[in-house]
């Protein structure tokens, strides 16, 4: 059983060096950001954003959203839960949280499970700072991405595990048969314990039973948070696309997307940081299996790109009224879509995610839909007892594994040198000896004093040198220590990434004995803003 050893402990994301300064400047709120966002994201200010999207979400699409979800979990074991989740759609009380991330395999690395587990807690607290309402808790499925290389692998046991397959197009339509023998290596690695037991037949029911990899994802999903109320969207359908038909049609004639979304990256820019997505003139893609593929325009016609597909005016209109299915939005126009579907009141997502809605406020104005809190999901560095032990005999800190490779082994060296690495005090002893020499000088001419100051700097050169030459023969010396200490972060890091970034949930899943999920909906607080640092047995 899950034993927290120590109580749980956290950083200010500055103090991790894995965050850009535009996310660190949104969460100290500077004031220069302000423009690029409306409500941000504290317990307070979530009632202007309910009153805000109450007015702008209507009863109708309630009911296309209440219709959706009764069609979607038709064919699942619906918890009570979720089944309550889902007939309270069509109370105007209601409104949801949301998170969005593509279809990795077997979910891919750690942080999409961090997603969601935000996305829930931050539901919990809603509900108890405001009972009247009631907030569900939404993972998007991008299921219309075509970028398979992203999603077609995992880490597991510091192993890369891919999948290959031949489909082109949108990736949750693609057949899961070709992945079967893939589940088997995987099961075949996964142990016998009985979470790992429990797990495989998970995996099995998910990718052997489901024939499309949104269907797999969307079960895999379901059953790992059943009992937290999560709803689960794909958002590639007909009735749900037909509510973004004005959008879309307003894109592909009017290019509102393009004129707004450059505004907000020009600001960005001239406020000293960098855009991350450029929109085009037009923002969709012609979306049928096998299929997804920009479309652009020349001269009066619309074209496919890489196809023979070719549109007049009148007919891609017609072709959006009629099959609005088959047009798929573009990583500027999606997020649009999500919230003109959904009564939304907050998007979590990672660091660029929150970077480019910032690109998007001028033309969610422009369109006249209500723009989102964006908060950042949790984070957290996950290392066991053992883990804990090997780093205390090292003297190390949590903090310390953070550094750049150069700074810990610097750092490290200076704590463990018999000789002190250090000429501090030398080099404010050869200060205090040139203030005599300064004085003299002030008595002749100005030649006298430059060369006294020269003379300085070229002694104060002389001692760093010497430092570094010293510190250089400390950590030669200190080799197999240092090896040590940096084969433990490593472990915690790997390849010098965050551990969210690649590792995969099964690992932990497996050695937590199946509680992972419990402990970091336990530990997570969406609101607090902070990189947490867990410790489990």
């Amino acid at each position: 059983m899950l034993k927290i050893i120590l109580m749980q402990e956290d950083l200010p994301y500055c103090k991790t060096g894995f965050f850009s300064n535009l996310l660190l400047d949104y969460l100290d709120q500077n004031p220069k950001l302000k423009s690029l966002y409306s409500n941000f994201p504290a317990i307070e200010n979530f009632e202007n954003q309910i009153n805000s999207k109450a007015e702008n979400f209507n009863s109708s699409k309630r009911e296309v959203l209440y219709s959706y979800f009764k069609k979607q979990y038709q064919f699942v074991d619906v918890n009570p839960t979720t089944q309550q989740q889902i007939e309270s759609l069509s109370n105007k009380n209601t409104f949801t949280v949301t998170t969005g991330h593509q279809l990795n395999i077997f979910t891919g690395p750690l942080y999409f499970i961090y997603k969601i587990v935000s996305t829930i807690n931050l539901c919990k607290q809603l509900k108890k700072a405001y009972p009247g309402y009631n907030f569900i808790p939404i993972y998007w499925m991008a299921t219309e991405d075509h970028d398979f290389d992203e999603i077609s692998f995992f880490h597991y046991q510091g192993e890369k595990i891919k999948w290959k397959q031949e489909e082109d197009g949108a990736v949750g339509r693609m057949k899961t048969t070709s992945i079967h023998p893939l589940v088997d290596t995987v099961c075949d690695a996964l142990g016998d314990s009985e979470s790992a037991i429990e797990l495989k037949r998970l995996l099995i029911k998910s990718y052997k039973y489901h024939s499309t990899l949104a269907e797999a994802t969307f079960y895999l999903v379901n059953q790992l948070f059943a009992n937290e109320g999560l709803l689960v969207i794909d958002a590639d359908q007909p009735e749900l696309k037909r509510q973004a038909i004005p959008y879309f049609k307003e894109d592909l004639i009017s290019h509102i997307a393009e004129q707004e979304v450059n505004k907000d990256s020009l600001l960005l820019e001239k406020k000293g940081y960098s855009a991350q997505v450029n929109p085009r003139e037009i923002n969709l893609f012609y979306l049928k299996d096998g299929l997804r593929e920009r479309i652009i325009s020349e001269d009066e016609d619309f074209l496919v790109v890489d196809t023979s597909i070719r549109f007049t005016k009148n007919e891609i209109l017609n072709e959006l009224e009629t099959h609005p299915e088959r047009f798929s939005p573009n990583v500027i126009l999606r997020p649009l879509y999500q919230e003109v579907i959904l009564p939304n009141l907050c998007y979590i997502g990672g660091g660029g995610e929150l970077a480019y809605w910032m690109q998007l406020k001028q033309f969610f104005e422009a369109s006249g839909v209500v723009f989102p809190m964006l908060l950042l999901r949790n984070s957290a560095l996950l290392y066991s007892k053992k883990q804990a032990k090997k780093l205390n005999k090292l003297n190390l800190e949590l903090e310390d594994l953070f550094l750049d490779e150069a700074a810990f082994k610097n750092k490290i060296t200076h704590q463990i040198s018999a000789i002190k690495v250090d000429f501090s005090d030398k080099k404010n002893f050869l200060r205090q000896q040139f203030k005599d020499l300064y004085q003299l000088a002030e008595k002749t001419d100005a030649s006298f004093l430059g060369a006294v100051a020269a003379q300085e700097q070229k002694q104060i050169n002389g001692l760093q040198h010497l430092e570094k030459r010293l510190l250089k023969a400390q950590k030669r010396k200190y080799k197999d220590h240092l090896d040590r200490a940096n084969q433990h972060k490593l472990e915690l890091f790997p390849g010098h990434l965050l551990q969210e970034r690649h590792n995969n949930f099964m690992e932990y899943h497996i050695e937590s004995q199946g509680k992972l999920i419990d402990l970091l909906l336990q530990k997570f607080d969406p609101l607090k803003m902070k990189f947490d640092l867990i410790q489990f047995d």
